[in-house]
């Protein structure tokens, strides 16, 4: 596996990739192999024993609601000896319109409110990123979209990436998304169902969901380490997280 390859490839997981190599200003880039991002890793297989265990994952965070861990399983500590928590971004799966207009602009509402209901989960993370031990270290959801990715957004935000380079980043779930949505119509009650359909286009990865996301997240908090005060977390918070995850380039 080369150092720098971003998409990492696994059974039933589809949207594995590492965060590294993000440009963050100053001369400065996201370091590679430190820090992941994932759909569901409950669905990690036996003939991927080796290749997760090169990453040397040390901490997994778990996005997912309680039902949807029961229902689908943790990740398996027995296999691989990682830390985990389970900071579920909201209680039960919510509801979706029959109509949901712009896709774009709806779906930044949607993380908008994830946001506000999931920011314990959020602020976990950012406090286990301080922590040199913690590394290498995963978060995820079912999808790795929606839940893990404005979470992946906001880190690459306080660490300075630029709302194009996080876009481009969240767009890239797009054709990882097709993989999963092909994969799981043939299995059977694989995923927890929400009580509505999820309309097609809400499965959609577009970069301008995530721009207008992040932009929504700057008039709120000030953007930068205002997103770390707005978590009720010391500032000095983003000054030790991109301590340990920026390199120079």
């Amino acid at each position: 596996m080369e150092p720098r390859e971003r998409r990492i490839p696994f059974e039933q997981v589809f949207n594995f990739r590492d965060l590294g190599g993000y440009p963050a200003g100053a001369g400065k880039a996201v370091r590679w192999r430190r820090l992941f991002r994932a759909d569901g890793l409950n669905r990690l297989q036996p003939e991927d024993e080796a290749a997760f265990g090169e990453l040397g994952v040390a901490t997994v965070v778990d996005l997912r609601t309680v039902e949807e861990a029961e229902h689908g399983g943790r990740f398996p500590t027995h296999v691989w000896d990682v830390t985990y928590y389970h900071r579920p971004m909201f209680d039960v799966l919510p509801d979706w319109p029959t109509d949901i207009g712009d896709p774009a602009l709806y779906l930044a509402e949607r993380y908008l409110e994830m946001f506000a209901s999931g920011r314990d989960a959020v602020a976990t993370v950012f406090e286990l990123l301080t922590h040199p031990e913690a590394y290498p270290l995963v978060f995820h959801c079912a999808a790795g979209k929606d839940r893990t990715g404005i979470t992946a957004g906001l880190v690459l935000h306080v660490l300075g990436v630029d709302d194009d380079g996080i876009a481009s980043d969240y767009a890239l779930s797009g054709e990882a998304m097709q993989r999963l949505i092909v994969w799981a119509r043939e299995q059977q009650g694989v995923f927890m169902q929400p009580r509505t359909p999820i309309p097609s286009a809400a499965v959609e990865s577009r970069p301008e969901t995530m721009v207008a996301f992040l932009q929504a997240v700057r008039a709120r908090t000030g953007g930068g380490d205002g997103v770390l005060t707005s978590l009720g977390l010391d500032a000095g918070v983003g000054e030790r997280v991109r301590e340990l995850l920026l390199e120079p380039v």
